[in-house]
């Protein structure tokens, strides 16, 4: 639905309401604020197709933002500011951005970004100008149409990908530009498969730069539902917002169910979560055992869905199908999918390849006709370069990425099962599973493992460690060898930063 309409039907409704307090942003305070930095994209001679940056964090503000962008038929491209300084930078030029709006938490970063970029007709922050970047209330005051114009555009996102495997991709989906209104694919989606409506309450627990927050928020508000954003994500805060605003839909991530889990079971039952209909996880195979004690927890209400930023295909399993099939990532909702050997024909049922989608959308990754090409197949099927197999049902179940494929002595090891046999340790506050070089076998096996506040990393701690493995994986499988680190390297999303744990584990021994 047209955001004026929504507004125009319910100002006073809540569209935005931050969990740890601070305004509330109605719809008709959306609204304005939208048609404000619409007319301000416009005064600067932005239109469809052009580019803005979104330097940001967790604020009303970003939605805000992110709406005049979409009715100004813009790409728009939320910048991850946990980024390094370069990484960042590189987004901002590499998307072609015309306009960078920060928040006043990264002013510094995006004003030292600003200074560099040449590309930029202006750079803005919320509140007070500061850091060389002008102030966006001043900017907005001197625009003189803030009215819509008869006919807006759908403008898109362009998200890029986290940059765990080098620099970041832009990842430029096809989009047609319709009449604003029309929405986005997710939007329909959410409605027609999650059940978002008019009285949904979304919690968004993750940062808005990621691509599921900021589609899923706005996708809540194109349905009329109200978003209750996080700051920053704790378990138990978490339970608290969901308990005080009567929380309809929540999104998790694997890492997010791990630590809600480890709180202490009366403290967990203490908190009445009986507003919950839906509790979607996706981005990371989650482990059985975690999953199976969430739907014990929180009843059959937890939807899967696996799919990409690129908008390619996407599969989906409710509780009743994955305690079915557990471990599965369920059948395609979007697309088909198929499972392709290293030869490019189709395997049997059961046996482990690369995931193809055929059927779904269309994309390119911007500026990289090669990295492009390689996500392609002779079909036309695309994949997100992630390994699996399907069982007889139909269902499909995730093994890990081709780059996180540990071949050790010739056989290939899969560090997500690993991990899932080692992440419940009442131990282990976090792992990751990586190959080391070896002279031997080429690569073996180590667990790098964070460990529960209190609790030392002894040697002790690592044979037992071993041991839980082995009686549940094959012993080829099983760690070679035990780090204990302080912390592992995650972004605030939850996503792994592997690449960075296989560098630092490269060149020690144990």
């Amino acid at each position: 639905m047209h955001l004026g309409q929504l507004a125009a039907l319910t100002p006073d409704k809540p569209a935005v309401v931050m969990a740890g307090g601070g305004p509330t942003v109605t719809y008709a305070d959306l609204d304005r604020r939208s048609r404000e930095f619409a007319g301000l994209l416009r005064a600067h001679g932005l239109g469809p197709k052009d580019h803005v940056a979104v330097l940001m964090d967790n604020t009303p503000e970003f939605l805000s933002v992110a709406w005049g962008c979409q009715r100004s038929g813009v790409y728009w491209t939320p910048v991850n500011w946990h980024l390094t300084e370069e990484e960042a930078a590189y987004v901002v030029r590499d998307c072609g951005a015309r306009v960078l709006v920060a928040s006043e938490q990264v002013a510094a970063l995006a004003g030292r970004i600003a200074a560099g970029n040449t590309g930029l007709d202006a750079a803005v922050v919320t509140g007070p100008g500061r850091d060389g970047l002008e102030g966006l209330d001043d900017a907005l005051a001197r625009v003189v149409d803030t009215d819509a114009p008869a006919e807006e555009v759908e403008g898109t996102y362009f998200f890029y990908s986290s940059g765990t495997t080098g620099m970041p991709k832009g990842i430029k989906p096809d989009h047609a530009f319709p009449p604003f209104g029309t929405g986005l694919t997710i939007d329909h989606i959410m409605a027609s498969a999650f059940g978002f409506g008019p009285g949904s309450v979304y919690l968004c627990p993750a940062p808005l730069y990621h691509a599921a927050p900021a589609g899923w928020s706005l996708g809540t508000q194109r349905n009329g539902g109200t978003v209750v954003v996080m700051e920053k994500f704790d378990p138990l805060e978490c339970l608290r917002a969901i308990e005080r605003h009567g929380i309809t839909h929540v999104q998790f991530v694997p890492t997010h169910f791990v630590r809600l889990l480890k709180l202490p079971e009366e403290v967990r039952w203490g908190f009445d979560l009986s507003s919950l209909q839906v509790v979607v996880h996706a981005a990371a195979p989650c482990p059985p055992e975690v999953k199976r004690r969430m739907i014990d927890w929180l009843g059959p209400k937890i939807l899967e869905f696996y799919a990409g930023s690129e908008g390619t295909g996407m599969t989906m399993i409710d509780s009743a199908d994955w305690l079915a099939h557990p471990g599965s990532v369920g059948r395609a909702a979007q697309g088909t999918v198929h499972i392709v050997g290293d030869d490019g024909t189709e395997v049997p049922t059961g046996e482990i390849g690369s995931i193809y989608f055929s059927g779904g959308g269309t994309f390119e990754y911007h500026n990289d006709p090669e990295k492009t090409a390689a996500a392609f197949n002779e079909r036309g099927w695309t994949t997100l370069g992630d390994m699996g197999h399907l069982d007889d049902d139909g269902f499909l179940y995730l093994a890990d990425r081709r780059t996180d494929l540990i071949i050790s002595g010739g056989v290939n090891v899969y560090p997500a099962e690993i991990e899932e046999a080692l992440i419940m340790h009442a131990a282990v506050a976090d792992v990751a599973v990586v190959g080391v070089p070896d002279d031997e076998m080429g690569q073996s096996v180590r667990a790098v493992v964070q460990c529960t506040p209190g609790v030392a990393g002894t040697p002790e701690l690592a044979e037992e460690l071993v041991r839980g493995c082995r009686e549940r994986l094959a012993g080829f499988k099983c760690p070679r060898s035990v780090v204990f680190v302080d912390e592992l390297p995650r972004l605030p999303s939850g996503k792994l930063l592997r690449r960075r744990v296989r560098e630092e584990q490269a060149g020690t021994t144990r």
